[in-house]
């Protein structure tokens, strides 16, 4: 019989390297037809300007504290903090401390 295939990651904030001071570093941690996971690490201070995705994005907030914009609105964020965006919803990113971040691009079948 054969056994399904999964991922599991344990420790998502330990699974991407140290983040350098004024840096950004990202690491896809999964990708299949249905999504694709990226997960962010930022140094404090570090931003993502205003953009857009053209397909449906979570942002999953996995340590750390943030300002973000979704649409216009601007939303304080902490670990814990979960976010469904429809496409094209223009957004930005801004780290308060050191910040780790999963997204998860959500693929049309």
């Amino acid at each position: 019989m054969k056994q399904p295939t999964y991922t599991f990651i344990a420790d998502l904030a330990g699974y991407i390297p140290e983040t350098p001071p004024d840096s950004i570093v990202s690491r896809t941690i999964f990708d299949d037809a249905q999504a694709r996971g990226v997960l962010f690490s930022f140094a404090a201070g570090q931003e993502l300007s205003e953009h857009t995705a053209s397909q449906p994005a979570i942002l999953h907030f996995v340590q750390g504290e943030a300002e973000i914009t979704l649409g216009g609105d601007g939303k304080q964020v902490q670990a814990g903090t979960w976010v469904h965006m429809p496409p094209k919803l223009p957004h930005s990113i801004q780290a308060q401390t050191p910040l780790t971040m999963l997204l998860l691009l959500l693929k049309s079948s």
